[in-house]
């Protein structure tokens, strides 16, 4: 009866869900309304990848969403930019991306040119 109980553990961990790293922001750039994120990301296809990020305000308000609608598996770091309505209000922002299994980067603070 042993060698039911290693038999198990493999069989949980092949339906267990595998948890990758997050998305690491690496540079973010805001010129007026528009905001530059620089992601990477183990991106290994459709099944796991970087699918957007957001830029939220000082009071904790979603000012815009960046979608990123496909894997970017042969080209990382990768950047992509989101104009907002207008430009952001307040000494800082934050940016927090994520993938699409959920995995959120940490909080990105972005200090806001004068």
């Amino acid at each position: 009866m042993d060698f039911i109980r290693p038999a198990l553990v493999i069989a949980v961990l092949a339906i267990t869900p595998a948890r990758a790293d997050p998305p690491v922001i690496e540079g973010v750039a805001v010129r007026g309304a528009q905001i530059s994120v620089t992601l990477s990301h183990g991106d290994t296809g459709w099944d796991h990848y970087a699918d957007g990020w957001q830029v939220i305000g000082v009071d904790d308000v979603l000012l815009g969403t960046r979608v990123l609608h496909h894997p970017h598996v042969e080209e990382q770091p990768f950047t992509r930019s989101l104009t907002l309505a207008e430009p952001p209000n307040g000494p800082f922002v934050w940016i927090i991306a994520k993938d699409n299994l959920g995995a959120e980067s940490e909080p990105f603070k972005v200090m806001l040119p004068d």
